[in-house]
């Protein structure tokens, strides 16, 4: 057969209608094909969704039932793992070479990258010093592709992919990586996330100016990568995970499961951690969603009563629940909470400030058991010292020297943060989008299950 038309799916985190608004550029070189409101799977977060777009499946079959979840064999949360192997089913390049056996993919920074059988990766890796220094990098595949890109776009600017520094920097760098991937190897496929629009609508919600900002900034970052897919006559697939909306109310679920008797810590140097081996019941919290783990199966129906009066939690799951939404997974937690819209879950289990470990006022996703998007802001309890402190942890950084960027706060932190998501959407203004450069396939809603079959469609791929 001939080869398959060039496709171009860019990964646009967080777009919804009232964004494309301020995204002419975007909007311009999708005009003749189609936008349609996508229907995500919960929860809808970053890796789950992103696993189903690529495989067709929910999170029942595919096992990425969050951003992370507790290892049960290990005893362990872990969050932001990136390897493939952690993703089941059938992803889009095996159904495409099997009908097309020299379909080549590049998959540009989107989630479970790493192991994955695509000709060309590039994803965030820092170099992890002996010392517990962490510096920016990426890891790609082939090897060689690390210096070309480094000469071609600079090194990865990993503090402005996540943290109280992450901008416009890292989307910038990722597009680019795009493009050069693109005009050097001329992928069949080319998956590119661009986190840009997490950032501030996370920071300050939604609906400020601070998101118009954002999305007008990124349209003229993503002009470039939009002309180069246009050139190579790629059909451009533009499409979001989630939406994000208001919440400004944290919700502490640990806490409570702690004044329960439920959940454990142990201490060390006079820091509390998170005991998942000894405790009765825990939540891993995942913006508005979160996993609670029952030890004994005599005990969920009192913990899913408890969980049930915590201000804050509009649902819980529990087994029956939990099929009906595809998420009735061995991964999944007994229990899976679902916030209010106006409230999100944090993974804190300690009660004094004291005692919390020293990661919780670091930027260290994975140390913490749970996801904290305080780790977006200086500490707002005293951000001119959080400032001071980055600024000397940098500077002993550059002199070699051990440091920690001790920066984000505790419950003040927590209650600055202004969107979240996770939960369902229930209206098209909050819901993610897809738009695509092809009229082909026309429609008015989709649901993310059926990407991946669209997507195949669009290149000319039948099994």
């Amino acid at each position: 057969m001939s080869r398959p038309t060039p496709l171009v799916v860019i990964d646009v985190v967080g777009l919804t209608p009232p964004l494309l608004d301020h995204m002419p550029r975007l909007r311009a070189a999708t005009h003749q094909g189609f936008t349609a409101r996508l229907d995500p799977v919960l929860p809808a977060v970053t890796c789950p969704v992103q696993a189903t777009l690529l495989t067709g499946a929910p999170p029942s079959e595919h096992g990425i039932v969050g951003n992370g979840w507790y290892f049960r064999d290990l005893g362990e949360v872990l969050l932001w793992r990136q390897h493939n192997r952690l993703v089941g089913g059938d992803k889009i390049w095996e159904a495409a070479r099997r009908a097309y056996p020299d379909y080549t993919v590049a998959n540009i920074c989107w989630w479970y990258a790493m192991g994955a059988d695509v000709d060309w990766t590039v994803t965030p890796r820092p170099v992890y010093r002996a010392d517990g220094r962490k510096e920016p990098d990426c890891y790609t595949f082939p090897p060689d592709l690390h210096d070309e890109l480094e000469r071609h776009c600079g090194v990865f600017p990993l503090f402005s992919f996540w943290g109280p520094g992450a901008g416009m920097a890292s989307s910038a760098w990722i597009c680019r990586a795009a493009e050069y991937v693109m005009d050097t190897r001329d992928p069949d496929l080319t998956l590119v996330y661009v986190p840009h629009l997490d950032y501030d609508l996370q920071r300050f919600g939604p609906a400020g100016p601070e998101a118009v900002r954002a999305a007008t900034q990124l349209d003229g970052v993503l002009g470039p990568l939009l002309d180069a897919a246009a050139a190579r006559g790629a059909t451009v697939v533009a499409l979001s995970e989630y939406g994000i909306t208001p919440a400004r109310r944290p919700v502490h679920v640990n806490r409570v499961l702690r004044e329960a008797g439920l959940l454990n810590v142990h201490t060390q140097a006079g820091m509390e951690y998170l005991d998942p081996w000894t405790s009765p019941a825990f939540a891993v919290a995942d913006h508005q969603i979160a996993h609670v783990y029952v030890a004994d199966p005599a005990d969920v129906k009192e913990v899913a009563e408890l969980c049930a009066e915590i201000p804050g939690v509009a649902e819980v799951l529990d087994a029956d629940g939990k099929a009906r939404h595809g998420l009735d997974h061995e991964r999944s937690g007994e229990l899976v909470l679902i916030a209010e819209p106006d409230a999100w879950f944090t993974y804190y289990y300690w009660t004094d400030p004291a005692a919390a470990p020293d990661f919780a006022r670091l930027v260290e996703i994975h140390r913490k058991p749970g996801y904290d998007p305080a780790e977006l802001l200086f500490d707002p309890a005293g951000p001119g010292a959080a400032k001071l402190r980055a600024g000397v942890a940098l500077a002993r950084k550059k002199l070699g020297m051990r440091y920690l960027m001790s920066v984000v706060g505790l419950d003040a932190g927590a209650e600055a943060v202004g969107g979240s998501h996770g939960r369902l959407p229930t209206s098209a203004a909050e819901s993610p989008v897809l738009l695509c450069s092809d009229p082909s396939e026309a429609r008015e809603r989709i649901a993310a299950t059926e990407v991946k079959a669209l997507l195949l469609r669009l290149a000319g791929l039948t099994e």
